[in-house]
């Protein structure tokens, strides 16, 4: 089983640490598991974390294609620009969020909103 940190767990969903806590605390985001991980911090199972709907404004649509289109962004992050910005409309297509986009390809909303527009 993959484990990951709040930190972790937040960058997927695409927000900050204590919104991701304040998701947890309300029963929004799944229950960290009963053993901590190393150095004694709170770990959840990713797989339940993917699995997750996000609540929110800002949650993902179309989970398993996004997921897949967000994947494949974490890993074009040093491609041309023209592949990451195809990348960038096909997963407006799937559903993905700009800001889980931007943050999957290392680059800010401005810019992939600007990518978007072009």
């Amino acid at each position: 089983m993959t484990t990951w940190t709040s930190d972790e767990c937040a960058a997927h969903w695409g927000v900050q640490v204590g919104t991701w806590n304040s998701y947890v605390s309300r029963g929004q985001a799944p229950a960290p598991l009963p053993d901590p991980g190393p150095g004694g911090r709170k770990v959840w199972d990713a797989d339940a974390v993917r699995a997750f709907s996000r609540p929110g404004v800002g949650r993902r649509r179309g989970s398993a294609e996004s997921a897949a289109v967000l994947e494949e962004l974490r890993a074009a992050a040093d491609a041309p620009r023209e592949r990451r910005r195809a990348l960038l409309r096909a997963g407006r297509e799937a559903g993905c969020e700009v800001s889980a986009m931007a943050a999957a390809l290392g680059v800010s909303r401005h810019t992939a909103y600007a990518w978007l527009k072009d």
